[in-house]
């Protein structure tokens, strides 16, 4: 563990059990319409840090200083909502990295910690995202047996120690993120909305083309389209008690990078991944959700000392900004590759916009 964490963090604790001074609740915040500006890319900025792990949680434990400066960095360039580390933090994430799968609850406790602790250090009004990302491989309502998925029970039972960890820490809302199954997004829309938190779901796509039409889907590995996940949600098939729609604030995508095709990653990948899910919500008659859209930094590479880069630069991200916003995106932000550099360009276009 960092040494200097304690010591340079104590006159913090007792700011962390106090209020916030927020004028607005994150839920009063989303009637606003000036956009909220999210944060970048976290595990590569473990990377880039030369912090590399068999899961990036234990980051909250082994490096805290380090998680604790990778939020500040992203707020002092303006971001005014942070996710924090905890993506890859349940039992399943810990169990696939060999680790402790008692230590999920602790990790989560910590990584709300850290992040409150950034805020507190900045003296800004900032929003904290409990961060819930999919499980480490396929579930059994998609793979269809318990032989190659992992029981639905037990994709529900792990969301459920995590989101309400992050409630019971003091998050803001609560973002699932990185979804590739639209069902798993409804199995934990099911578990979040115990909290009583706005809920964001974000899926990550990729380019796919219709055969007969010709026209381009975006689709996740598991075959949900935008409008696949609107369904999914009403059917009530995950759900005790009917539509699961009601309780998300917020729709969106993130990730997201083709191999193959520029046009289809990064910021491209977002306004066209926003502009498919205006279609879906506003042909299905919904209306009143939020969008968010934050992709990766474009194609991630290898350069010439083999680390690996993005291909997107602040500049060129930042300059989509508009059309983002002009498409419907509310709460925009970055992915894998995204740094503090890319966020401030973000805020600066934002300031101009």
């Amino acid at each position: 563990m960092e040494g200097g964490y304690t010591e340079r963090n104590g006159k913090l604790l007792a700011r962390l059990t106090e209020p916030q001074g927020k004028i607005k609740t994150f839920r009063e915040r989303l009637k606003s319409d000036e956009p909220i500006l999210y944060d970048g890319g976290f595990g590569s900025q473990l990377f880039a840090r030369g912090i590399e792990l068999a899961n990036s949680a234990l980051a909250n434990e082994l490096h805290p200083a380090t998680v604790i400066d990778i939020h500040s960095d992203y707020i002092n360039v303006g971001a005014e909502v942070i996710g924090t580390n905890t993506f890859v933090a349940s039992p399943l994430h810990l169990e696939m990295a060999g680790q402790d799968v008692s230590g999920a609850q602790r990790l989560t406790r910590l990584a709300v910690q850290h992040a409150k602790a950034a805020v507190a250090q900045s003296e800004k009004e900032v929003y904290i995202a409990g961060s819930v990302g999919p499980s480490p491989g396929a579930i059994e309502a998609d793979s269809g047996d318990t032989t190659f998925g992992i029981p639905n029970d037990e994709a529900r039972e792990a969301h459920k120690l995590v989101i309400h960890t992050l409630a019971e820490e003091g998050v803001d809302f609560l973002c699932l993120e990185t979804m590739f199954s639209a069902k798993e997004a409804a199995i934990a829309v099911d578990v979040a909305r115990e909290t009583g938190l706005p809920i964001a779901v974000n899926l990550t796509y990729k380019w796919t083309k219709e055969r007969r039409t010709g026209n381009i889907i975006y689709r996740t590995d598991w075959g949900n389209s935008p409008a696949d996940l609107l369904e999914i949600l009403m059917s009530g098939e995950f759900s005790r008690d009917g539509s699961l729609l009601d309780a998300v604030s917020i729709i969106g995508v993130n990730c997201g990078a083709e191999s193959r095709r520029d046009e289809h990653t990064g910021m491209p990948y977002a306004i066209t991944g926003i502009q498919q899910l205006s279609t879906a919500l506003a042909e299905t008659g919904i209306d009143g959700k939020r969008m968010m859209a934050y992709p990766n930094a474009g194609m991630p590479k290898l350069d010439e000392n083999h680390q690996t880069v993005y291909t997107q630069t602040p500049s060129e991200m930042a300059s989509h900004v508009p059309e983002l916003i002009e498409t419907g995106a509310y709460l925009i932000g970055g992915c894998c590759g995204t740094t503090p550099k890319h966020i401030k360009a973000f805020r600066n276009k934002l300031k101009n916009t």
